[in-house]
This record gives structure tokens, C-alpha cells and sequence, in this order.
């Protein structure tokens, strides 16, 4: 009999496991059919497409593109249609939703609380409306028979000047839903060392941050963002595969970063799909992660922009399912290495990981051992 632990999982499987999501961008997530519906309610008009198939494909098209001017332009659209209680509370709302039916368990889905403006709203505004829609969205789940917890993380974004102010944000509502902070944005003429200030007040409240880092700038991004500014985890640091030589005899080197990012259990927030659209890798089969995972790094899965990479996170899984054949035994190795990654509480985030991921995969992994039991009784007799 094969064992499980040499057998990839089934799609069903993928999809029924526990995941865990740690870089998941609210306003990269939206449903088709909410944007239309959203900016019809607002009055918004400058949507390039009026039916929900054909706006999915171009939101995906737009982020295949190559072009960095129709990538930003999907999020002006997403963002456009975000501006109200309203509309943040449904979002979010269908957000967990949606997270919850494919199998999420636990998930950190972070915006930036400045691009939601316009119309009048507050900081504060807007932040007590997603988390009442996260509220929500998690109730709903529940009554679908599915369990999920959404944490929120506050960003700010790189070129503007509010970092501390959301920063400060963050800390105010970290017991109302909030878990951490993040900034985001270009990286390229951007350090993460210009909101320093912001970093250094989240020390000072023992809060936690992560850093959009090494996703297009490489090393000198990921150096400053753990150096300078101390961030607990990389917002993708997929660039950390720079500082790794392989050899032609298959034997590896780590860079003086690479090795400090692995010895210190960094948390990787890597994101395959969407590492693809800005050239991070050329396939699923040469992306980073492959490596990252053979060398033990504290590697993480992740979706980024679900509606612009057309992804999930069984849709991640089932790519590199493909292109590695992972098994179920990988797919927990993942997951826990994600709970252990979480802003939460130490022992909330232990009784996930014993509570539910381990028994989740566990059952998956008995299912299939009496499955192959039962057709061999019928070889046998």
C-alpha cells in the first residue's frame, strides 16, 4: 500500500483541509458581482466591464498583463466601490465568507484604512465596519458548518506620510479585532526605513508588524525591513532565494541574510500566483518555494489578491500539489508553520494548531488509509 505521505491529496482533499492565510489583501478579494452591484449603489461608472464573468476575467487579465499601470488600475476600481460602512461591512463580510467555504481556518486579511476616505468616513470609521463585517462574515460561516477566525491587519502605505498614525490606529483596536500592522506599496524608492517612527512606537507597545519585503526590490528591502525596522515576519521575501547558491552538484550555500532569516524562523509570507504576474518566478515548478521548503525556511503559503490572480487557497495548494507533488503531510507542514506565524496569543494559537489543523489533517489522512483498506479486502476476497 503506498503511504499517504508519498501520495498527493485529491482536490476534495485540498479543499476540505485546515488552512491558514496570513497575506490576503482585502480590497485584492472582492467578489465580481459585489464590485458591479457596489458601483452601481455609489454611482461609480468607470468599471470596464457591467457583467461578473467578463470583470473577474479582466481583473485577471489586467494583473497578467506585465504592465504596472493596469495592475494598479484594478485596485483603483476595487477601492473605488469601498468608500461607505456599508459596502466595507459586505466586503469584509463575504470576505471570511468566502475564505471559510474553501477551507480557511484561520486568516489575517489586511487593508489600508487611508484608500477608504472619500466619502467622509473616519479612520475609526472604517475600521469598527470591517471588523463588524468580519464579525459577520465568520457568524454566516457558522451557520454553513464552517469555522473561521479573521484578524485584521492595519496598513499604510510606503509612498504616503500617515505611517504612525495608522500605526497608533492599529494599537487602539488591537483588542477590537485588530492584530497587527503592515505597510505596503512600491518598494523601489520606498524603504521601509522612512516610516521608522512607526515601527519603533509598535516596539514600544509590544504590538506586532509585518513588512511588504523582497517581493521586487530584493535583499537591501528584506535586510532593512528585519535590520532597521524589526519586523516579525516578510510580506512575501521571496527575494531571500537571492541570497542561496545551489551548485551543479546540488549542494547549497546560504548567504550571511539567508541563513540569519532561516536560524531566526522569519516567517516567509510567500505567494506563488501572484509572485508569477510580477516575475518573482517563471513557473510554479521554479518558484522559490520549493527550495525554501527543502531548506526548512519558516515558509508560508499565501494568496495575496485573490481576484486578481483568479486564485484561493486550494487553488494555490493544488499548483504546487502539481508542481512538487506535495502531499498532505506538506500541506500541514505549511499550515502549521502559519499558526505558528499568527498575531495571536501563544496559547490561541496552540490550541488551533491541536485543536483543528492537526485533527483536520489527520482525519483527511484516515480517510484515505480505509478507503485503500477497503479496495484491498475486495482485491484479497
Amino acid at each position: 500500500m503506498t503511504s499517504q505521505t508519498h501520495r498527493p491529496p485529491t482536490a476534495d482533499q485540498i479543499r476540505r483541509a485546515p488552512k491558514v492565510l496570513l497575506h490576503d489583501h482585502l480590497d485584492g478579494g472582492l467578489r465580481p458581482g459585489t464590485i458591479i452591484d457596489l458601483a452601481r449603489g455609489s454611482g461609480y461608472e468607470a468599471l470596464p466591464e457591467q457583467e461578473a464573468d467578463k470583470l473577474g476575467l479582466w481583473f485577471r487579465e489586467a494583473a497578467d498583463s506585465g504592465s504596472l499601470e493596469r495592475y494598479l488600475e484594478t485596485f483603483a476600481h476595487t477601492c473605488a466601490v469601498m468608500q461607505t460602512r456599508e459596502a466595507l461591512h459586505r466586503v469584509a463580510a463575504e470576505c471570511a465568507e468566502d475564505l471559510a467555504g474553501d477551507g480557511v481556518v484561520y486568516a489575517e486579511v489586511r487593508y489600508a484604512p487611508e484608500q477608504h476616505l472619500e466619502a467622509g468616513l473616519t479612520l475609526e470609521e472604517v475600521v469598527e465596519a470591517v471588523n463588524e463585517g468580519f464579525r459577520e462574515g465568520e457568524r454566516r460561516a457558522r451557520e454553513n458548518g464552517h469555522r473561521i477566525r479573521v484578524g485584521a491587519l492595519l496598513t499604510a502605505m510606503r509612498h504616503a506620510a500617515r505611517a504612525l498614525e495608522i500605526a497608533e490606529l492599529a494599537n487602539r483596536y488591537r483588542d477590537a479585532g485588530v492584530v497587527g500592522f503592515d505597510i505596503a506599496g512600491a518598494e523601489a524608492g520606498f524603504p521601509p526605513t522612512r516610516h521608522l517612527d512607526a515601527f519603533e512606537y509598535l516596539k514600544r507597545e509590544n504590538n506586532h508588524f509585518t513588512i511588504h519585503a523582497g517581493e521586487a526590490f530584493g535583499l537591501p528591502s528584506i535586510w532593512q525591513a528585519l535590520q532597521w525596522c524589526g519586523a516579525d515576519r516578510l510580506g512575501h521575501g521571496v527575494r531571500i532565494i537571492d541570497d542561496i547558491e545551489v551548485a551543479e552538484d546540488g549542494s547549497v550555500r546560504l548567504g550571511r541574510l539567508a541563513a540569519y532569516v532561516r536560524d531566526k524562523r522569519v516567517p516567509l509570507e510567500l505567494c506563488p500566483s501572484s509572485n508569477l504576474q510580477t516575475g518573482a518566478a517563471a513557473s510554479y515548478a521554479e518558484h522559490p518555494i520549493g527550495l525554501l521548503r527543502k531548506l526548512h525556511f519558516r515558509a508560508t503559503v499565501n494568496t495575496d489578491n485573490r481576484l486578481m490572480s483568479g486564485t484561493s487557497m486550494s487553488r494555490e495548494f493544488e499548483l504546487l500539489v502539481e508542481a512538487f507533488a506535495y502531499t498532505l503531510d506538506d500541506m500541514q507542514w505549511f499550515t502549521v508553520n502559519a499558526m505558528k506565524s499568527a498575531f495571536i496569543p501563544f496559547d490561541e494559537r496552540l490550541a488551533m494548531i491541536n485543536d483543528v489543523i492537526k485533527p483536520g489533517y489527520a482525519e483527511l489522512k484516515s480517510e484515505w488509509l480505509f478507503k485503500q483498506s477497503a479496495v484491498t479486502s475486495e482485491s484479497v476476497g
